[in-house]
C-alpha cells in the first residue's frame, strides 16, 4: 500500500487555463448568435422549398391522372377460371394473362 508521502511527491500539478477577457467572450457569443440565426433562416428556407417542390410535383403529376367514370364494365366468370370482362372481347385466363378474343 502506498503512503501519503509518495502520493504527494508523484502528484502532477493541473494547470488551469488563463482567464479570457470578457470582451473576447462577448465577441465569440455574438458570432455564435449570428451563426444560429443564419442556420434557423436556412432551415426555414429548406422546409419551405421542400414543401413547394412537393406541391409542384403533385400539380405536375395530376395532369396525367385520368378518371374515366363513363365506362361501366360487366365482370363475370364462366366457372372454369376464365374471367370475362365487358362484352366478351377481353378474356383473362386464371388472372395471369390477357388476350383479346372476339365472340360472334
Amino acid at each position: 500500500m502506498a503512503n501519503c508521502k509518495e502520493c504527494k511527491e508523484n502528484r502532477v500539478e493541473v494547470k488551469t487555463p488563463e482567464n479570457v477577457p470578457y470582451i473576447v467572450h462577448e465577441a465569440a457569443m455574438a458570432r455564435n448568435e449570428r451563426n444560429v440565426k443564419r442556420l434557423v433562416v436556412a432551415l426555414i428556407v429548406a422546409i419551405v422549398l421542400a414543401f413547394a417542390t412537393n406541391v409542384g410535383w403533385l400539380i405536375y403529376e395530376s395532369q396525367y391522372e385520368t378518371l374515366d367514370y363513363a365506362y361501366d364494365y360487366d365482370y363475370s366468370q364462366d366457372g372454369q377460371g376464365t374471367n370475362i370482362i365487358g362484352n366478351g372481347n377481353e378474356v383473362i385466363d386464371d388472372g395471369a394473362t390477357a388476350s383479346s378474343e372476339s365472340e360472334d
